[in-house]
């Protein structure tokens, strides 16, 4: 028999790296199979909470990195706690980028450098320059985005052609007047945040009367609640809705009317309102209602929408995620959710009226051609600006809803509003301003 030869040093190193490349390879497949957790905390519950949950379900399968998902409607009040106690989540999303950005002068929220070709590319300038929120770096992504300058109505109810100008939507409303309709739906109650539905019809106006300019002076603070601009923005409103035979049920209603059940009207045979202005999130209200025949609305047929009168450019809004902690798997997840792929997940339920601000999702997706109007409008050419009252801080954004209810009470008390208003509004410091520019 013959003797084996003793292994050569070199032998000897290539069969330890062998067996080190063999443990490098087990422990990353385990790694992949368990690949630790990501904390997250939102406001999305119910429906829409089963919604997001799809959307992080597909995270766990491409990345097996299990996601501890909290959902909230209390999400200010939770997140305070949280930070307070040194238990913030990983990552949180945000409906305010007002809030958002106080995290960011705290020094709490993580900057997100490493997603910005990413974002730049998926998003686009007009609306990366959005998400910055007044900041240098990119500090949140949106997960997911609202139209809110549109009127919706019922096709049946509202034939013809539909106004383009601020007169034409006065002359609208006046000829229903006239022939006994009803113009507009509201409903101003939201608790604990009751009024913001009229702070939308303010925003709108007044960026669509005074131009983008001066819209953003306003929501930075630098523009007076007594200005001429501001106060016609208010004054047109009353001209419009807030006036009797405006609105449905008169003002009591409105202020009793839950935001979610205000459109109830638009498929009541007769109408009981023709008009309501909101965002684009009202289709999952108008889904659950019925028309007068027992059926679900449907969308183009039973409840479409027109732009806001004016300017091509539009009051937006989005929900925010931004990186509390700066792990490998809060990096994966912040990534997934600038892809394609995760933005197609929501918008694709057809029961559910989410939009991504990214074209890149494409109009296929988009079940019907109601949303894939809202999706172009996001996603244009047009200009569009976050919502001021997001933009503003705590203590001017609740005031603005409190100045809404008490006007819709008493139209007369307008001049002492707006001086409580402006009285608000130079008691806030300039640190809690954001000045962030419509897109570009």
């Amino acid at each position: 028999m013959k003797a084996r030869s003793p292994r050569s040093p070199l032998r000897r190193r290539l069969a330890l790296l062998a067996v080190v490349f063999v443990l490098g390879v087990s422990t990353a497949c385990s790694a992949t199979s368990d690949g630790g957790s990501v904390s997250v905390l939102a406001s999305w519950t119910d429906a829409e909470g089963e919604a997001f949950h799809q959307v992080l379900q597909a995270f766990e399968d491409e990345t097996h990195i299990t996601v501890d998902y909290q959902g909230t409607r209390a999400l200010d009040q939770v997140l305070a706690a949280d930070l307070q106690r040194g238990t913030a989540p990983d990552i949180a999303v945000l409906p305010s980028p007002g809030s958002l950005a106080g995290y960011v002068r705290r020094h709490e929220l993580q900057p997100l450098g490493f997603l910005e070709r990413q974002a730049e590319d998926f998003y686009g300038k007009q609306w990366v320059s959005l998400q910055r929120v007044g900041e240098q770096q990119l500090y949140s992504v949106a997960v997911k985005a609202d139209l809110k300058s549109e009127i919706w109505y019922h096709p049946p109810a509202l034939p013809g052609a539909k106004p383009t100008t601020w007169p034409q939507l006065l002359n609208l409303a006046e000829h229903q007047s006239a022939n006994g309709g009803t113009p507009w739906c509201l409903g101003l109650a939201a608790p604990p945040v009751s009024g913001w539905p009229g702070t939308d019809w303010i925003e709108d106006i007044l960026l669509h009367s005074a131009g983008p300019a001066a819209y953003r002076q306003w929501a930075a603070g630098t523009l007076p609640w007594t200005s001429p601009q501001v106060r016609q923005a208010w004054l047109d409103w009353g001209a419009l809705v807030v006036h009797p035979g405006g609105i449905d049920g008169g003002a009591p209603a409105a202020l009793l009317t839950d935001f979610g059940d205000a459109g109830r009207p638009l498929f009541t045979d007769p109408p009981g309102c023709l008009m309501e202005h909101e965002g684009s999130f009202v289709m999952s209200s108008y889904q659950a209602m019925r028309t007068g025949t027992g059926q679900a609305p449907r969308p183009g047929t039973d409840y479409d929408f027109f732009r806001f009168p004016g300017p091509p450019v539009s009051v937006v809004s989005a929900d925010l995620a931004g990186m509390f902690h700066d792990t490998p798997q809060s990096r994966r997840l912040m990534e997934f959710l600038v892809t394609p792929e995760a933005q197609r997940i929501w918008p694709g339920i057809a029961s559910a009226s989410a939009f991504s601000a990214s074209a890149k999702v494409g109009q296929s997706v988009y079940g019907d051609p109601v949303k894939r109007k809202v999706a172009e409008a996001l996603t244009g050419q047009s200009q569009v600006c976050f919502d001021a009252s997001d933009l503003m801080p705590a203590a001017m954004t609740g005031a603005f809803y409190r100045a809404v209810l008490e006007y819709v009470n008493d139209p007369g008390q307008l001049d002492t509003l707006l001086s409580r208003l402006e009285d608000t509004r130079r008691a806030v410091p300039r640190s809690e301003w954001l000045d962030v520019p419509c897109g570009q």
